[in-house]
């Protein structure tokens, strides 16, 4: 490391410290110690596992003709469709649970698929689509050439070197299907429960935090096998890649399979969002008088969005100082400690947000007792927010030429203003890509802001949820309404995030 930087690991690692792996030994101890009521639900366990597997495979079925397109074919708009399929992936969790509410399609398991398909679709073609577009073509072409038809030349030669991407993909489906909340919950309502249902229900529904606990650290573990899985897959991810457009091919005679492939994708994942939108206006625009008057819920629409707002600036606030300081550490050091600081702070994402929403229930009530403080809940929102700005800002940092800052110390400047004058514009647009990420997570957060928000510090999602919840027709449209401008303001952040965007961003 630098010197004189060893202390810029010190706030970030606090933080983290305090705010989740506290809260999470916690939930541990609790579930270890108190008595709870009977054993793990083990149906609830299985249809967990079972509804994620058959998401996973059904968005695979569904993302790979599209992204098999978006690979080998250059067409008009091909980046337009990219950035068109993006979409619903950033969208908050509750939008998409309205969107396919506003379908009309009935509480089932297989309305649960579709949206964690239609949610999911982004990740195969993002993930498998990076290597797939990348690939040589010389050793499939030569297999042609010797003899081999088209699926015998794929098999043999292109799935292999596909396979560490899509075992990262799957890995990753199974993941955000394993952990869903706030899709499960409204589609599924408590007739199909998942582990984080089960969770919310044990807590809210019946005070039982030690079972709560218990399952939640069950489930803890699972997410552990799964990134451990992501995490081999990564390393067989093939290294010998070539420009993309060197790969790609004009569809030719293929032209009109390639706009049937994206016709069907394309309007598969644009129809929920258009019938958010036609339902929320629905009646004379019902929805959207409903939300102008005050006094129809414990916090008013417009106060709801203020507190996303505000909630919103607090997280990119904390986690660009807290995300940043970490950066800069990760980036500058090769000292196996602060590849333990990179690894913990990326806990949180593979974390079930219904777990810490959990864990700070039951953990912040000392030294200083945080649960009914309205700063919990953009502290939960920084937890998940920080590994994102984390992940940016890496690359661009150890992407600086060393020579620069030798350059500028020659000079006679100061690390200081070596920092400021050379370091820091480099990586500001990174930056900002992260603080765009991070405010849109803020706004679509709604497992933990479940367990922490109180009336009065209700956001966009969690109003939205007791919108649908309530009786009468008027609540309902006003659900769709809020949903639609969740999904235009988280929209509109992502869209100057990406304005701002240096490259490819690892999200995924």
């Amino acid at each position: 490391m630098k010197r004189g930087r060893w202390w810029m690991a010190v706030p970030p690692a606090l933080f983290i410290g305090w705010f989740f792996l506290y809260p999470v030994g916690e939930l541990l101890r609790l579930s270890l110690t108190q008595p709870w009521s009977g054993r793990l639900p083990g149906g609830v366990i299985l249809f967990t596992l079972g509804q994620a597997l058959a998401s996973t495979v059904l968005t695979l079925l569904v993302a790979l003709p599209l992204t098999a397109v978006l690979s080998n074919f250059d067409f008009p708009g091909r980046s337009a469709v990219r950035a068109v399929v993006t979409v619903p992936f950033v969208m908050p969790t509750m939008v998409v649970a309205a969107a396919f509410l506003s379908l009309g399609l009935p509480a089932s398991i297989w309305t649960i698929l579709l949206a964690h398909a239609f949610y999911n679709l982004a990740v195969v073609v993002r993930t498998v689509g990076t290597t797939w577009s990348r690939l040589d073509r010389l050793p499939y072409d030569s297999a042609r050439v010797l003899g081999a038809g088209r699926f015998t030349a794929f098999r043999s030669i292109t799935l292999p070197m596909l396979k560490p991407s899509l075992l990262a993909a799957a890995a990753i489906v199974f993941l955000f299907s394993f952990t869903s909340f706030g899709v499960v919950l409204v589609l599924g309502g408590l007739k199909y429960r998942t582990i984080e249902v089960e969770i919310y229900r044990l807590a809210v529904t019946f005070l039982d935090l030690p079972a709560a606990g218990a399952l939640a650290i069950a489930q803890l573990l699972g997410v552990g096998l799964v990134m451990a899985v992501y995490a081999r897959a990564q390393r067989g991810a093939p290294t010998q890649l070539v420009p993309e457009m060197s790969r790609l091919r004009r569809p030719g005679r293929r032209t009109g399979l390639v706009w049937a492939v994206v016709g069907v994708t394309l309007a598969l994942e644009v129809t929920p969002l258009v019938a958010l939108v036609r339902r929320s206006f629905q009646g004379n625009g019902a929805g959207w008088r409903f939300l102008a008057e005050a006094g129809t819920t414990a916090v008013t629409p417009a106060q709801a969005i203020t507190n996303s707002l505000r909630f919103a600036s607090i997280t990119v606030v904390t986690a660009l100082l807290l995300g940043g300081l970490a950066a800069w550490v990760i980036a500058g050091s090769g000292r196996r400690w602060s590849r333990y600081l990179d690894l913990t702070l990326m806990l949180p994402l593979g974390t079930s947000a219904v777990t810490v929403g959990l864990g700070f229930l039951v953990a912040l009530d000392r030294p200083v007792d945080l649960r009914t403080s309205w700063l919990i809940v953009p502290i939960a929102h920084s937890l998940i927010a920080i590994p994102f700005v984390v992940r940016v800002t890496v690359p661009a940092l150890r992407s600086i030429r060393a020579e620069l800052m030798e350059a500028a110390a020659v000079l006679g400047a100061s690390p200081r203003r070596a920092w400021r004058v050379v370091e820091l514009p480099l990586v500001a647009r990174s930056l900002a890509v992260g603080g765009g990420f991070a405010a849109a997570v803020s706004l679509g957060e709604f497992g933990a802001s479940t367990f922490i928000a109180r009336p009065a510090t209700m956001t966009i999602p969690t109003l939205l949820f007791r919108l649908l919840g309530r009786p009468g027709s008027a609540s309902y449209s006003g659900a769709m309404a809020m949903a639609v401008i969740l999904m235009v303001v988280t929209a509109a952040v992502m869209l100057l995030a990406d304005r701002g965007r240096v490259g490819e961003m690892g999200a995924f």
